[in-house]
């Protein structure tokens, strides 16, 4: 039974960080206050630019998506969307402190829970976690992940090392042993330039690069064995193009073929291990906006399926053409049934919270 698309790609604010309080031990409010620290706000969306927020979302002294009611009035109610996963950017990830960053890291998924998810039962979530200490991270989804509210592990693209080495590995065990997929989303949470090359001039350097850091994360995961170990985990891609896939997957098939006795335990093409374990969001969606006739299906072909794909608003971001017009149309009525809802309802096991929702 369809409940309407499932939104994978929802951004809720933390309006000011007293909102943290009530979840932090008062060793960290004290330190909050007596550094003077005013907040945690993402610096990959400025505030004035027109593509950090819609029109609609934007309120006078709050951020966008602050606020659970207006979240849900224009992403559930008229929205569209059946249900969405909310995934929290508030940059803690970013603290150097490791004790800090996993304190407000709980703060965040504990305020989410009080505050969201207790708003409607519609909103899921993702869990936030530090990646500086990868057991203190473990940890933090075995603690979280009892609340079935919460329905992936959030981490961020642009990280220190790359997220396939072995030192991240207790934080896929986690996710794996709760039943939680992980999701990479572009955002900051270690001290690398934003690019390959060093620190851009410009924001449109970091923006246009966004998905070369996803492209680099995923081929880390395949090449140091991640889905060897972890058979059970599955990986989404969240804000990163999707039409870059096909040719990055040929490439590595290629470059594979002469250099697989360096990695034995990628015992079979990586685009296989791709397909069987990642999903990416169309939101934004990197193709035409009226593709020629074929297009979409060469992409589809290239790609090997739709069910690598999920549906994402990105609300309240603003920088991403009609999904509807450059991809959604032209799929079938099967197809479009998976992107907008199957993928994620199995994904995220709503299946079940559906059933028991049904006449």
């Amino acid at each position: 039974m369809s409940t309407g698309r499932i939104d994978c790609d929802v951004h809720p604010a933390v309006p000011e960080i007293s909102a943290l309080f009530p979840f932090l031990s008062q060793r960290w409010v004290d330190y909050c206050v007596e550094s003077g620290v005013e907040g945690f706000e993402p610096a990959s969306y400025p505030p004035g630019m027109p593509l950090s927020a819609r029109p609609e979302t934007r309120r006078a002294g709050v951020p966008p998506g602050s606020d659970p009611a207006v979240v849900r009035a224009q992403v559930l109610d008229h929205g569209g969307a059946g249900r969405a996963v909310l995934n929290c950017l508030y940059a803690v990830q970013a603290l150097h402190n490791p004790d800090w960053a996993a304190a407000m890291a709980r703060a965040v998924n504990d305020w989410q829970a009080a505050c969201w998810l207790s708003a409607d039962p519609r909103f899921v979530a993702s869990v936030v976690v530090s990646p500086q200490d990868p057991r203190e991270a473990a940890d933090e989804i075995a603690r979280v992940a009892v609340d079935r509210r919460f329905v992936q592990v959030m981490l961020l693209a642009s990280s220190q090392t790359p997220l396939g080495q072995r030192a991240h590995w207790p934080i896929f065990a986690a996710a794996e042993a709760a039943g939680l997929p992980v999701a990479i989303h572009p955002g900051v949470s270690g001290a690398n330039p934003l690019s390959a090359v060093g620190w851009p001039s410009h924001y449109i350097e970091d923006y246009a690069g966004a998905a070369l850091a996803l492209q680099s994360q995923l081929i880390s995961l395949v090449a140091e064995g991640v889905f060897r170990v972890h058979p059970g985990l599955r990986v989404v891609l969240l804000e990163s193009g999707v039409t870059w896939l096909p040719s990055l997957m040929w490439r590595f098939d290629k470059n594979w073929k002469g250099l697989r006795r360096e990695v034995p335990w990628v015992d079979r093409p990586p685009s296989r291990i791709i397909r069987d374990h990642v999903l990416l969001s169309v939101a934004p969606f990197d193709g035409p906006p009226d593709p020629p006739p074929g297009w979409v299906d060469r992409f589809l072909d290239q790609l090997g399926s739709t069910d690598m794909l999920v549906f994402a608003s990105d609300y309240p971001h603003w920088h991403h053409g009609d999904v509807e017009r450059a991809l959604l149309r032209h799929l079938s009525p099967a197809e479009r049934e998976q992107v907008l809802h199957g993928n994620a309802a199995r994904l995220y096991r709503l299946e079940s919270d559906e059933r028991e929702a049904a006449p």
